[in-house]
């Protein structure tokens, strides 16, 4: 687990499970399906799909997203994402620490983590994901994402930063 940011932390399953589980003042955004499958109670993806709670899972100071780390970025929706960046918001506001991890800490939480530090917070370059992302591995080196959502990221890059500046 690394503080990329005063508060906000990335890591892995086993840093959440190992460090922060159980522990008072943090906030947690779970970018893996695994916690979003209990939160949810399904077991087959598809019996979820009527449920309010379809996508994101938000129970107190945890977000759960049910987030695919494929190799297409066919599953990654936006408004998923747009929600772990304002809970990370208010959970901040709130004097909350914050960790966003998913199964190795090396895809989707980093990415998201990379999205907020560009967007909401302005310490990473704007002007091209491809810059933000270097710089984001100075910052965190264990970042590999997988090719859907490094693509989710590099495609939509404008509407993200268009969408801090409003916030």
């Amino acid at each position: 687990m690394i503080e990329v940011y005063p508060g906000l932390f990335v890591g892995s399953r086993v840093d959440y499970e190992t460090i922060v589980s159980g522990q008072d003042g943090w906030a947690i955004v779970h970018a893996c399906r695994s916690y979003h499958r209990m939160a949810v109670g399904y077991r087959v993806w598809s019996v979820a799909k009527g449920h309010p709670d379809y996508l994101v899972a938000h129970r107190e100071n945890r977000l759960m997203l049910c987030l695919l780390d494929l190799p297409v970025s066919l599953f990654i929706r936006k408004a998923m994402i747009d929600q772990a960046l304002d809970f990370i918001d208010q959970m901040r506001a709130g004097g909350q620490k914050v960790m966003v991890h998913c199964v190795q800490g090396m895809s989707r939480s980093p990415s998201i983590t990379l999205l907020y530090l560009a967007t909401r917070l302005h310490v990473l370059p704007a002007d091209s994901f491809e810059a933000a992302e270097d710089e984001f591995r100075q910052i965190y080196p264990r970042y590999r994402p997988s090719r859907g959502i490094r693509e989710h990221l590099r495609r939509r890059w404008r509407e993200y930063c268009a969408d801090g500046r409003r916030g």
